[in-house]
């Protein structure tokens, strides 16, 4: 072992345990978890192939690429969806029961029967499509937005959209709308009227602030975020800010994409991206903060749970509380701003001398109805996300036509935010998440933020000097808190069921999250 890296002795030494232990446990059980180990890292490869083809491969390779994807993934489902499968998780009945429930064992098994049982109400043609259609309609999405041209990337769209359709229709349940099974795959256990009615009263809530907000806009200006910031600089920048948080060039990487994001190979292997404005700080800042509270999630997750359906987070909208707290929370605090604002000034020092850090504190809470999703601030963001849920629940039931959604989009941003869309590149086509067939994956964005409130009621109990440990640069105490309580766990329970874990409720509250905004944004505005 010697020379070997901290993490992977880590590693090394959580795999001798774990083969101890199986030693110990029914032959059943061993045999499902090698078979499911197998599937696991055929998932990985797609992703590392998807990873590579948004951020690294040629474009002429985007045909042969949408086929290599829909191979691995016709593999892996028919290994998943194979009647051994089904046995071996028939024949652990009485195992399971007798296990804890919050046991890997049991959860392992628990987790696996429901996805079982799902996937295999999926043909495995209409799978390997779905693949192959997202991998090809991911190109022609990037190219359309840097030509502003929807009518060409509509053909794909529409493949894409009757597949999610189908796909629907395979797996929902007698009385389920086609838009509840696809917002399951992403926020398991909660449904589109529970979402409507959260996204309701956060509307409602904020009313009023966004009334104050917008009666004294001229009180904050955004001048510290613009000015000339070469890609070389700000990538520089944001390693020197991720690193203290818990990036680490052994185990993570940044690269520069067309819409960020996050994936990974194993815990070890945490792959964030961002993207470089030459005239704007946020969008790269921020970003990178966003896609590294992705990263962290899977970074501590239980290396026993590594190579096994459990080793990832339990659902997009715990995803998203972790990626907009780091982003928000932390990325936007006073505490952090103050802390950040020496390394502006070391990579650049001409532009950042003339801003102190309550300038720049005020610059990136500025609220401003944008056109941008990604570039949106705290208040307005959520009005972003009911353009899309409303939308995409019309597309799914085949009452707006893809003929009509750019004018739907513009007719939307205008009633809800106040802003004219200039093109579809800036409408439209801004996000990545419709060519990939993500369906069902934008009310999580909101519900994290929501959730993320509702957690940081948590931490400062638990953790009393939090922000005062931020504003000095030390994270360890909310990584650790967030690595305990969270993390570790992986998809070894369901979202409610964290959440009672977690926090002894049941229900996503938005009260904290009101509360949070009212409170920061009264002061900045007032």
């Amino acid at each position: 072992m010697c020379g070997l890296p901290p993490s992977v002795e880590m590693i090394l030494a959580e795999t001798r345990c774990y083969t101890e232990r199986m030693s110990d446990l029914p032959a059943p059980y061993t045999q499902l978890r090698e078979r499911l180990s197998e599937i696991h890292d055929l998932n990985k490869i797609g992703w590392v192939l998807n990873w590579d083809q948004r951020t690294m491969m040629a474009p002429g390779g985007a045909a042969v690429r949408a086929e290599q994807i829909a191979t691995v993934n016709r593999i892996a489902h028919d290994k998943f969806t194979a009647d051994e499968i089904g046995a071996l998780l028939e024949s652990l009945r009485d195992f399971e029961a007798n296990q804890p429930v919050e046991s890997d064992a049991a959860a392992l098994i628990r987790r696996t029967r429901y996805d079982y049982q799902r996937e295999r109400r999926v043909p495995g043609d209409l799978r390997v499509a779905m693949a192959r259609a997202a991998a090809l309609s991911n190109g022609a999405w990037v190219q359309a937005r840097r030509t502003n041209d929807y009518a060409a990337f509509k053909p794909s769209l529409a493949e894409t959209l009757d597949l999610k359709r189908a796909y629907a229709d395979a797996v929902r349940d007698p009385g389920q709308s086609r838009y509840d099974a696809l917002l399951d795959d992403y926020e398991h256990g909660i449904t589109t009227t529970e979402v409507a009615e959260i996204f309701s009263s956060v509307r409602d809530g904020l009313a009023d602030l966004i009334t104050l907000v917008h009666e004294h806009a001229d009180r904050v200006d955004d001048g510290a975020l613009k000015g000339d910031f070469p890609a070389d600089q700000q990538a520089t920048l944001c390693r020197s800010v991720l690193e203290p948080l818990g990036f680490n060039a052994r185990a993570w990487r940044l690269d520069p994409t067309v819409h960020p994001f996050a994936s990974n190979a194993s815990t070890q292997d945490i792959r964030i991206t961002t993207r470089y404005e030459p005239h704007t700080l946020g969008p790269a800042f921020f970003g990178s903060l966003h896609e590294f509270g992705h990263g962290l999630y899977e970074h501590q997750v239980d290396p026993a749970l590594e190579r096994t359906p459990l080793c990832r987070g339990t659902s997009l909208g715990w995803h998203e509380s972790q990626s907009r707290m780091w982003e928000n929370l932390v990325g936007r605090s006073r505490g952090f701003i103050h802390w950040i604002h020496p390394r502006l000034k070391r990579v650049f020092r001409k532009h950042f001398t003339r801003y102190d850090a309550e300038a720049l504190y005020r610059a990136a809470n500025r609220v401003q109805p944008s056109l941008i999703r990604i570039e949106a601030d705290e208040v307005t963001y959520t009005l972003h996300i009911v353009i899309r849920f409303e939308l995409e629940q019309e597309l799914v039931a085949g009452t707006l036509s893809l003929d009509d959604l750019p004018a739907a989009w513009n007719d939307r941003m205008r009633r809800y935010l106040g802003v004219d869309v200039p093109s579809d590149s800036q409408g439209v086509l801004q996000d990545v998440h419709w060519s990939s067939g993500y369906f069902g994956y934008f009310p999580t964005y909101s519900l994290g933020s929501i959730l993320a409130s509702q957690l940081w009621v948590a931490i400062q109990r638990d953790v009393p000097d939090v922000e005062q440990r931020i504003g000095r640069g030390d994270f360890a105490p909310l990584r650790a808190w967030l690595g305990e309580h969270i993390h570790k766990h992986g998809r070894k329970f369901t979202p409610r069921e964290l959440l009672q874990l977690t926090l002894g409720v049941d229900r996503i509250d938005v009260a904290p999250y009101l509360s949070y905004l009212h409170t920061k944004f009264g002061e900045l505005y007032a």
